[in-house]
């Protein structure tokens, strides 16, 4: 019996010793397939970040190289339809064309060569109205924002919102208007334009067309939740107001 009990005893032991090995055994290799996954998704999760933002590099490209043409040609129009002043509508376009050729090409430019391009381009359009026309554009830029001369802003961003109220306005209607606001401070960049339209011109807006799309789809892709973009429309005034807070996003930039 005594024989029998160290026998069953040393059984026992022995399947305890084996258990333990076995569970541990199998624990080592579940863990180091578990890291091997990780591993493998953090490699994915990187390798889609990176395609993604060459998807976003490919689509703000395939954006600009429809813009610059459609912008070109609204230029161009806008001076040959007014030889008398193409003097200065020349100036005002060699600004114009050098931000549009060499800057465009930068993935950011600073606010104040946005700016200056908006100014300019601006001037350029102006020239298709006339002199009596109810045109009001103010500017309230703060130069000693930290932000004024750092490249933080997506360039060419100004366009969409100047050319679609100087295309839509009803220049013929008694009480029209054009009003542009331009402001920068405390790091956030702020465009307000309005215009009286007609109603065919107001239908057009909220249904427009490759412009607005672009514009939208930059805003989104280069800024994510760091912008505001609201447009409406009320008794035949069409406003559109756009918002970047360029501080939360030069931040982000710089940490990440």
């Amino acid at each position: 019996m005594e024989g029998n009990y160290y026998m069953i005893h040393d059984y026992l032991i022995f399947t305890g010793v084996f258990a333990i090995f076995f569970l541990l055994t199998v624990s080592i290799y579940l863990f180091n397939q578990n890291s091997r996954i990780r591993q493998r998704n953090t490699r994915l999760s990187e390798a889609n970040k990176i395609i993604e933002q060459k998807l976003n590099e490919v689509q703000l490209e395939h954006i600009g190289t429809k813009l610059n043409p459609h912008l070109f040609k609204n230029i161009l129009n806008s001076v040959q339809s007014h030889a008398y002043q193409t003097y200065m509508s020349l100036d005002k376009l060699a600004n114009v064309l050098d931000y549009i050729l060499y800057e465009s090409n930068n993935k950011f430019v600073s606010p104040k060569e946005e700016l200056n391009f908006a100014l300019s381009l601006i001037e350029i359009n102006k020239i298709k109205i006339n002199p009596l026309f109810d045109f009001r554009i103010k500017s309230k830029v703060n130069k000693s924002d930290v932000l004024y001369e750092e490249k933080v802003f997506a360039p060419l961003i100004s366009v969409d919102l100047i050319e679609n109220a100087f295309k839509h306005t009803d220049f013929l209607a008694q009480d029209s208007f054009i009003a542009i606001n331009l402001e920068l401070e405390n790091r956030i960049f702020t465009m307000k334009v309005s215009n009286k339209a007609s109603l065919k011109n107001v239908l057009e807006k909220e249904n427009s067309g490759f412009g607005s799309q672009s514009l939208d789809q930059r805003l989104k892709m280069i800024y994510g939740n760091h912008y505001q973009l609201e447009k409406s429309s009320r008794n035949g005034i069409f406003t559109a107001e756009l918002k970047i807070n360029l501080g939360d996003f030069y931040d982000k930039m710089r940490y990440s």
